[in-house]
């Protein structure tokens, strides 16, 4: 069964995660401290990592940037902070999702086994081509005229929902979930101001002006696609 870390600074939130994780046959490893739970991922390599924002000798925020330095293990956050700030902070840093307590346990392990079923779906390593640009998919590489490009860990994966549906108009809902969680499948003005960061950095090539398309109303589409196998 999947091995799963909880990172939670209370006793009894840890024995409540704990219990509910083993009743479905999961391999748990617990751990109240920050530095305990980026070790542990070092050593471990756990399926899946629900890390608690308030711990004892770091604040979990720094923790998701710590772990994200070294492993790509997804996160779900677990959290009595609900305000957005807080939200998308721990999603620009890298977690995968984020739940706000109170909560309950059947909605949690119902976003763990999705969790863990996305990470178990397999991944062709395969360049997305677009005129001057490739996107190495499955390790994030973006690279321009050969020059690697400097992305943010969500400007990477929204380039690559994008790719993944190379020629495609992809709805903004469906961005948006894809890269930053169902909660935030409404919060188009967000969306927007990563896209046009994204064009930025991506710059301009007088042939392809404008390699993301706006399909106003709709969504966003990349053009001028071609898919081939890494290495070719």
């Amino acid at each position: 069964m999947p091995r799963i870390l909880v990172v939670e600074g209370e006793e009894h939130g840890r024995h409540l995660l704990r219990g509910a994780l083993d009743a479905k046959g999961y391999d748990v490893i617990t751990t109240g401290t920050a530095a305990g739970g980026i070790e542990a991922v070092r050593i471990h390599h756990p399926d899946l990592l629900i890390l608690a924002l308030d711990l004892p000798d770091m604040d979990g925020q720094e923790v998701i940037s710590a772990v994200r330095e070294f492993s790509t293990t997804p996160i779900i956050v677990v959290s009595v902070r609900a305000l957005e700030v807080d939200k998308v902070e721990a999603l620009d840093r890298g977690a995968n999702d984020y739940v706000v307590r109170p909560f309950g346990m059947p909605e949690l392990l119902a976003r763990v086994h999705a969790r863990l079923r996305a990470s178990r779906q397999p991944a062709a390593d395969a360049v997305i081509r677009a005129g001057w640009l490739d996107t190495v998919l499955v390790r994030g590489i973006v690279t321009r005229d050969g020059v690697h490009v400097r992305l943010s860990r969500k400007e990477s994966e929204l380039l690559s929902t994008l790719a993944r549906h190379a020629g495609k108009v992809v709805p903004y809902g469906e961005i948006l979930a894809a890269v930053w969680g169902p909660d935030y499948a409404d919060d188009i003005a967000h969306l927007r101001v990563y896209i046009s960061q994204l064009r930025r950095k991506l710059g301009a090539d007088p042939a392809l002006p404008i390699q993301i398309m706006t399909e106003a109303g709709v969504g966003y589409r990349l053009r001028t696609i071609e898919l081939r196998e890494h290495g070719q």
